[in-house]
């Protein structure tokens, strides 16, 4: 492709609305444009990118034996209400009505329709197992769409569905798009982990997400060193830390504690540490309202107290009006004795000893308070987020925390969708089973932006070969020489003829220019036909090196060959 007929138009200015490196130089190089929060739009040098990770996919997923279909986006209403998705997905998901009162929604995943699928066009218990995928749109109406596409509102996802008819042959299918992942994420160069992670709304016995280190990721991701545990912090299990308490009991006393609404507003004004201190936080979930009690120095993780309620809505802080209404105090002075809702604690707090906690009264709060004695919490559960330093829960070392971005999850779904949906076949003795399940998804514009991340430097991106909108970039100098002309129009056709993806800036521009716009958009080799022309020399670079090599013509032809996987 030649650069004076390509749409590349490059921003040399940081958009003020990017905050991190992906979306400003996803931006800048021209692969996206925003139409609407959380809605991009894909240049040519963006779909091509897009296209390359889709490719990868697909090889991938074909070599792991899945069979690729293409479902609709529109879909309608029934499916969903069966298995109650239609509910819980709740403001995420885009719904409309048809001209008929019909409703439908713009997909936001498709467990329930690739199972009607199955359900409908298979019809024997011999042709399974059995794994489909897609790579498609997905819609979902993100509160706080954010990062350019790494959290959009409209994004493309490889999701693919495994049925079989044993947990066996769930543990195999899952096994193999488990590799299949692997193989995916090495192929594009990423630094990865694979954590376990909660289902959320997809539901299932478990799941795993993989997870690319990053510090703008918004995942934080808990590991240990010595056994290798690692786990989402929604799904991290937390173990009670010992701590020093007074062993003495005492009697509970209310204590006059005005302006003091926080930890640390507390911990200065009577003096003990933060750990002494228990927090009672007023949540509301659903259309309830309930206290979650941690220690001081913790903090609550809102998806565990939603899990442990088997809640489909999010665990979110009341405001500040209920709190005042629950506890008849001001924000801050809530506690758990005396309180009209049920109060959930962190196993942490049943083991402190002469806790400090809010007296639901402005300005007061209670010291010396007693688990069991004082207050008996309606369930004590590991709802804290785990923080470094913690301790491991399977070996009893150090857990250290790391911020990091999902790029895939699977999950094993078991019966959920063919239960609800009627999904069963007849075994070898007639009888109706309910198919197992499996569900896999990649987020496939998210991996552009993940190895962005983890792939640039202070002039652009530094795009791995396989997915580079172009592998080799030919720029000439002087376009009005017409000997480096002459041999820049021989090395693009050359390289083009021979199956290479190669962009040429035939640009009547300056030099510095196109060397700008090179590095920008991070073709991994660029070759540049200058004054040496006549000598039958140009200048070889790298994207990902230093300085630059001299070579005659014919080296460089080959070498850019050899490198972009075409030399025969």
């Amino acid at each position: 492709m030649r650069v004076s007929k390509l749409l590349m138009p490059t921003l040399r200015e940081v958009p003020a609305e990017a905050e991190i490196a992906s979306h400003r130089l996803m931006l800048r190089s021209a692969m996206i444009r925003k139409l609407a929060a959380g809605v991009y739009s894909f240049l040519p040098l963006g779909l091509k990118t897009l296209q390359n990770v889709e490719k990868v996919v697909r090889e991938e997923m074909d070599k792991a034996g899945a069979q690729e279909l293409l479902m609709s986006a529109l879909l309608p209403a029934e499916a969903y209400m069966q298995t109650g998705r239609w509910d819980i997905f709740g403001e995420s998901m885009f719904r409309l009505k048809d001209r008929n009162d019909r409703d439908f929604c713009l997909g936001p995943t498709h467990e329930e329709i690739f199972t009607e699928t199955v359900k409908n066009e298979v019809h024997s218990y011999r042709d399974l197992p059995l794994t489909l995928y897609q790579i498609q749109t997905k819609y979902r109406d993100e509160r706080r769409p954010r990062f350019g596409v790494m959290r959009s509102r409209e994004f493309v996802m490889k999701d693919a569905y495994s049925f079989d008819l044993t947990k066996e042959g769930l543990d195999a299918s899952y096994d193999a798009m488990y590799k299949a992942y692997c193989a995916i994420f090495d192929r594009l160069g990423l630094d990865y982990v694979v954590v376990d992670a909660d289902s959320g709304a997809m539901g299932g016995s478990g799941s795993q997400e993989f997870m690319v280190k990053s510090e703008v990721g918004e995942d934080v991701i808990a590991h240990c060193d010595k056994c290798g545990y690692t786990a989402n912090e929604e799904k991290a299990e937390c173990i009670p830390a010992p701590k020093d308490f007074p062993q003495d009991e005492k009697p509970m006393e209310k204590l006059e504690t005005p302006n003091a609404h926080t930890i640390e507003e507390l911990t200065d004004s009577l003096g003990v540490p933060a750990y002494r201190f228990a927090k009672t936080l007023i949540y509301k979930v659903g259309d309830q309202y309930v206290a979650a009690m941690v220690r001081g120095d913790r903090e609550v993780n809102p998806i565990k107290l939603q899990n442990l309620l088997g809640s489909p809505e999010e665990a979110e802080l009341a405001e500040p009006f209920a709190v005042r209404d629950i506890t008849k105090a001001e924000v801050g002075f809530a506690g758990p004795v005396g309180l009209s809702i049920p109060v959930y604690a962190d196993k942490e707090v049943m083991e402190m000893k002469a806790m400090v906690v809010g007296a639901n009264e402005t300005g007061y709060h209670l010291v010396n308070v007693e688990p069991g004695r004082d207050f008996t919490p309606t369930l004590v559960a590991d709802i804290r987020t785990i923080e470094d330093g913690d301790i491991c829960p399977r070996c009893g070392g150090k857990i250290d925390t790391f911020h990091g971005i999902e790029i895939g999850h699977i999950f094993k779904l078991g019966t959920k969708y063919s239960k609800a949906l009627g999904l069963t076949f007849p075994d070898e003795n007639g009888e109706e089973q309910p198919v197992i399940m499996g569900c896999y998804g990649i987020g496939v514009n998210r991996c552009i932006a993940a190895v962005i991340e983890q792939n640039h430097d202070d002039n652009g991106i530094i795009w791995p070969m396989c997915i580079a909108p172009y592998k080799v970039e030919v720029v000439v100098v002087n376009a009005g020489d017409e000997t480096q002309m002459k041999m820049a129009e021989g090395l693009y056709k050359m390289l083009s003829d021979s199956g290479v993806a190669t962009l040429f800036d035939d640009r009547d521009e300056r030099p510095g220019v196109k060397f700008k716009d090179a590095d920008l958009i991070g073709v991994p080799v660029r070759i540049t036909v200058g004054k040496k022309a006549a000598d039958g020399l140009v200048e070889f670079k790298l994207r990902n090196g230093e300085g630059f090599t001299e070579m005659n013509f014919a080296d460089a032809a080959a070498e850019a060959l050899r490198l972009s996987g075409e030399a025969k």
